[in-house]
């Protein structure tokens, strides 16, 4: 029932610093400002790639307030989109789930998603023209001790297909879990993963915050500008290039960090990469 990754929501204490770095770094363009009520929320929406971001500053007290007292800037919920958002809310009612409903958007508490650290907001699916420096973006990942419990309780909740599934494990980054792919043959996901080996960045935020979202992914065809502009502004970014290819030449991926872009990582990979991790290695196109 869902379709897309097509946007996350990180929570900031200020929305206009917090831009800066996506509109600087990658293009972003502002799509106009509400609030959301129920969460207490002032909104910021920035277009990037066919998807969003967006931004929750607290205007009152609720559980963006307190989400940012507990941890400051962070990634505050995974978004999606669904062609079918009416059957999926009669899938929540029948399982006696009343999220709250704003904007045309159900936004799902970790209560509602019955998995710790998993916020959710889905919204009806829609075309949009690709703005600035990224494609599009395909994945949000959740860390987690039981990667399989937690995709069984997605299954359930979402109705997604576990034969589209894919499982991962990198030796190099120290983790293994499941893409829980939405359609065949196609990146968009959520990545439930576990970290493998003490000391990495990923294990370091695991031990810290527990089972939470981690980070998003999004494709690029603008690598090398991306990894130039980070480099000339001196942002945070860690780049992974094969050791025998020229600097000349695109990074297979990318990491910009959450200090760059106002709390969340995102990771960016080349055209294709990503297959080769998502089953179909023979898609990735050699440099």
């Amino acid at each position: 029932m869902l379709d897309k990754i097509d946007r996350v929501q990180i929570v900031v204490p200020d929305v206009a610093e917090a831009a800066r770095g996506w509109i600087e770094l990658l293009d972003a363009e502002l799509d106009g400002q509400d609030q959301i009520v129920g969460l207490g929320a002032m909104r910021q929406r920035l277009r990037i790639g066919t998807g969003l971001i967006e931004f929750l500053e607290p205007n009152a007290e609720g559980v963006v307030a307190e989400a940012l007292a507990k941890r400051g800037a962070h990634l505050f919920a995974a978004g999606a989109s669904s062609s079918q958002l009416e059957k999926l809310g009669a899938r929540f009612a029948d399982k006696g789930i009343n999220p709250l409903f704003e904007g045309g958007q159900f936004h799902l508490n970790e209560r509602e998603t019955g998995i710790e650290g998993l916020r959710l907001v889905i919204s009806e699916a829609q075309e949009r023209l690709r703005v600035g420096l990224v494609d599009f973006l395909y994945e949000a990942t959740i860390l987690s001790a039981d990667t399989e419990g937690v995709t069984r309780q997605m299954n359930e909740l979402l109705g997604l297909d576990g034969s589209n599934y894919t499982e991962i494990t990198s030796d190099v980054f120290g983790y293994r879990g499941t893409l829980t792919l939405f359609e065949k043959d196609c990146l968009d996901r959520l990545e439930v993963i576990t970290p493998t080996r003490e000391g990495t960045t990923m294990e370091r935020y695991f031990s810290k915050f527990g089972q939470s979202l981690y980070m998003a992914f999004a494709e690029t065809s603008d690598i090398r500008l991306i990894e130039h502009r980070a480099q000339s502004m001196g942002a945070g970014h860690t780049v992974d290039r094969p050791a025998d290819r020229s600097e000349d030449l695109p990074a297979d991926q990318l990491w910009l960090h959450p200090r760059s872009l106002g709390g969340m990582m995102l990771g960016l990979s080349r055209p294709s990469m990503a297959w080769t991790w998502s089953g179909h290695p023979e898609w990735v196109k050699p440099i």
